[in-house]
C-alpha cells in the first residue's frame, strides 16, 4: 500500500495578506482542493494507493462535503490535543484545543502528529519555561498520538533529525519513535521521514542513499511500520524516491517554488501521477 499525503498547512490565506492562496475565496477553498483532485485520483487501485489530504480546521466541514459518493480521498486534520472527552469524564472543557473526539464526529479518519513545525512550537513553549528536557517533546507527541488511536484514528508521526543532530541521526529517531510510539498500536500508523536539515531555500536535499538508510533504521527501530519520505514529494524526486523499496509514499505540500508560489491542484495531480508510475 502507498500512502499520498497532503498537508495544506495554512495555504488558505490570500495573497494580499501574504499568503500563497490563488484558488479560490476561503469560504470555498478546502472543497474547491477535493473537488479538483478526487475524479482523477479514482484511476488509482485503492488496494494500492491511499489519498489523505490534511486541512487547517476551519476547513474541514468544508472538505468534507465536496467528497462524491465514492471519493478517494481521505480527509484529516492537523493535529489533535493530548487530552479527550470521555463519558463521564471531561466533557469538552479544552478552550481553543481540538481533542480527538471532535474531529472523529465531524468524519476525520486521519491526523498528522509531530510535524517539525509542531516540534518547534512545543519546544518553543518548554524554552520560555526554562526548561531544557528534549525528551519532553516526544512525550507529549505520544499523549497525542494515544489519543488519536484511542479514538479510532489514523497518524502519520513526523520524525527526523536537524542539522545539529544529523551525526547522531539514527539515535534521534530511535528516541522520537520509541517515546513517540510508547504503548501504541503501530497498526495504526505511518511513519513519515523528514530531514529537518535538508528542507528549505538554499540547502542540499537528502540523496537517496541517505533517505534509504533512514527508512531502513525506521522500519528496523518499529518492527516495520510504513515509512513515506516526509521532506516534500515533488516533481523532481517523485522518480527518485519511488524507487527505493523501503519507502511507501509521501508527504506534499507546496507545489511550486517559484513564480506564483502554493499549492495547485494540477500540479499535485502529475506529482502523484509521476510517483505513481
Amino acid at each position: 500500500m502507498k500512502h499520498l499525503y497532503l498537508n495544506l498547512k495554512r495555504f488558505d490565506i490570500p495573497v494580499e495578506l501574504g499568503g500563497v492562496n490563488r484558488l479560490a475565496p476561503v469560504e470555498q477553498w478546502g472543497g474547491r482542493i477535493v473537488e479538483n483532485t478526487q475524479e482523477e485520483l479514482k484511476q488509482y487501485d485503492r488496494s494500492e494507493a491511499e489519498f489523505v489530504q490534511f486541512f487547517p480546521e476551519t476547513h474541514l466541514l468544508n472538505a468534507l462535503a465536496a467528497r462524491c459518493e465514492d471519493s478517494p480521498v481521505q480527509i484529516g486534520c492537523q493535529g489533535i490535543y493530548r487530552m479527550n472527552t470521555s463519558p463521564g469524564g471531561n466533557f469538552g472543557a479544552f478552550t481553543t484545543q481540538r481533542p480527538a473526539n471532535s474531529m472523529k464526529a465531524i468524519g476525520c479518519m486521519h491526523t498528522i502528529i509531530g510535524h517539525c513545525e509542531e516540534r518547534n512550537d512545543k519546544a518553543g513553549i518548554l524554552q520560555e519555561a526554562g526548561k531544557t528536557d528534549r525528551y519532553a517533546v516526544n512525550r507529549i507527541l505520544n499523549q497525542e498520538i494515544r489519543q488519536a488511536v484511542g479514538a479510532g484514528m489514523k497518524v502519520l508521526y513526523c520524525v527526523g533529525e536537524n542539522s545539529e543532530e544529523q551525526l547522531r541521526w539514527k539515535d534521534v529517531l530511535k528516541e522520537q519513535l520509541e517515546t513517540g510510539l510508547e504503548g501504541v498500536d503501530k497498526t495504526q500508523v505511518v511513519i513519515a521521514y523528514e530531514p529537518i536539515w535538508s528542507i528549505g531555500p538554499g540547502k542540499k536535499p537528502a540523496d537517496k542513499a541517505y533517505i534509504t538508510k533512514a527508512a531502513c533504521a525506521i522500519k528496523e527501530i518499529t518492527g516495520g511500520c510504513d515509512v513515506v519520505y516526509g521532506g516534500g514529494l515533488k516533481e523532481d524526486n517523485a522518480g527518485m524516491l519511488s524507487e527505493i523499496e523501503e519507502i511507501d509514499g509521501g508527504l506534499i505540500a507546496l507545489t511550486r517554488f517559484q513564480g506564483e508560489i502554493g499549492f495547485y491542484p494540477s500540479e499535485y495531480l502529475r506529482i502523484i501521477a509521476l510517483y505513481m508510475s
